[in-house]
């Protein structure tokens, strides 16, 4: 059924899917989190319903047809059911990324008259006891009620795993679970090293053997079931000779708005020096992604420089992704260091020969450090900051 207000102006030009990060507060602390490392000392207030509202309609007028409902734990805010009754309005397919806390069976009942289209549930592993170790929380009994809940609601079942060395050897039971819950769609997502995976990166890097061994058994899945489960396995960026297309390229196809209204091309650039990202609070959506600088910055290959810039590839893969160039090598415009042309890919040929024989010095190991949204993040991030300064 075609819903309300998707007939648009084929004139206009806009993001074809918005992520709308409503909250970076979460009840789990997962090791491999990608919100930043100290949101609670230094970003603003979160954006009010009307103000999601405002925001969402400005997106959709521009052809926006994909909507996200993310985090942090969307469901920690209370106007969840208002934001789907109103986006499902305007015409958008709307999707629910969460780990279920919080999804009680009124509110999926709501949803469902809201029209919600999916549900996307995440789950740490296979075992309560790693599950629940790897999120420091005690959620995985409560995330098979959930499942049951989603699919007892006629809705697809939408599992996604991040996968990294601490879990990957469960890849088996993974894919068993996910068979018994009646899964339709089904996401192994290797961990990218950003945020809070990136400073757990020693730990969560897998072998290549591991990865092999994982994609085997992901295969032999796949040709079992057939149609009857969608396997998804995305291999981390490290051990691919090619960097990915980000996003789709720059300013392309995505649209991210953080809780306090930043508007983003990817979930991670705010960490980019000499960029000022504009408001939705003070900026329409039209303005933000066709004219702000910040959208504009990478956009198409003006500011390529060698390799990328005489590079055949460069339509393809954009010059791979912008946080990790500068996270990498402290300069955004150099090419990921993904790519084998990168004058700087000795980077990442050293980080997984380093994976492959734990080649770590007890000087070098530090603990596994778990997400955290209290004011103790500051401070943590602080001590980074500082010890990379030096």
């Amino acid at each position: 059924m075609t819903k309300d207000g998707s007939a648009l102006s084929e004139s206009r030009s806009g993001p074809l899917w918005v992520n709308a990060e409503l909250t970076y507060r979460c009840p789990l602390h997962c090791v491999f989190c990608y919100n930043p490392l100290d949101y609670t000392s230094t970003f603003g207030k979160e954006l009010s319903t009307d103000e999601w509202l405002k925001t969402l309609r400005e997106a959709r007028e521009l052809g926006a047809v994909q909507l996200g409902l993310s985090g942090g734990e969307p469901l920690l805010r209370d106007d969840v059911e208002i934001l789907i009754a109103e986006a499902s309005k305007m015409g958008y397919y709307v999707n629910l990324i969460t780990s279920g806390i919080g999804l009680t069976e009124e509110r999926i009942a709501a949803f469902k008259e809201g029209g919600l289209d999916q549900i996307q549930l995440s789950f740490q592993d296979s075992t309560k006891e790693l599950n629940d170790f790897l999120s420091s929380t005690r959620t995985f009994e409560l995330k098979l009620k959930i499942a049951r809940l989603i699919k007892q609601y006629g809705y697809p079942m939408v599992l996604n795993v991040v996968l990294h060395k601490l879990n990957i050897d469960h890849i088996e039971q993974i894919l068993e679970m996910a068979e018994a819950m009646e899964a339709d769609h089904v996401e192994l997502a290797n961990s990218q090293y950003y945020a809070w995976a990136f400073k757990n990166r020693e730990h969560l890097m897998p072998t290549r053997e591991q990865l092999q061994r994982a994609e085997a058994i992901t295969m032999r899945f796949r040709e079992r079931l057939g149609k009857k489960m969608k396997l998804y396995f995305v291999v981390p960026d490290y051990y691919a000779d090619r960097p990915k297309a980000c996003m789709n390229g720059w300013g392309a196809v995505f649209l991210n708005i953080a809780p306090d209204g930043l508007a983003l091309p990817c979930h991670e650039a705010r960490m980019l020096p000499g960029l000022e990202f504009p408001n939705v609070r003070e900026h329409d959506v039209d303005w933000i992604w066709n004219q702000s600088p910040g959208f504009t910055a990478y956009r198409g290959d003006g500011w390529m420089k060698e390799p990328c810039r005489s590079c055949d590839e460069k339509h393809k893969d954009f010059g791979g992704c912008r946080c990790q160039a500068y996270m990498l090598t402290g300069d955004a415009t150099n090419a990921d260091p993904v790519c084998s042309k990168s004058s700087h890919h000795h980077l990442i040929v050293e980080q997984v020969e380093r994976a492959q024989h734990s080649l770590i010095s007890a000087e070098e190991t530090r603990p596994l450090l778990f997400y955290r949204d209290d004011k103790n993040a500051r401070q943590f991030a602080d001590e980074e900051k500082s010890c990379s300064e030096h």
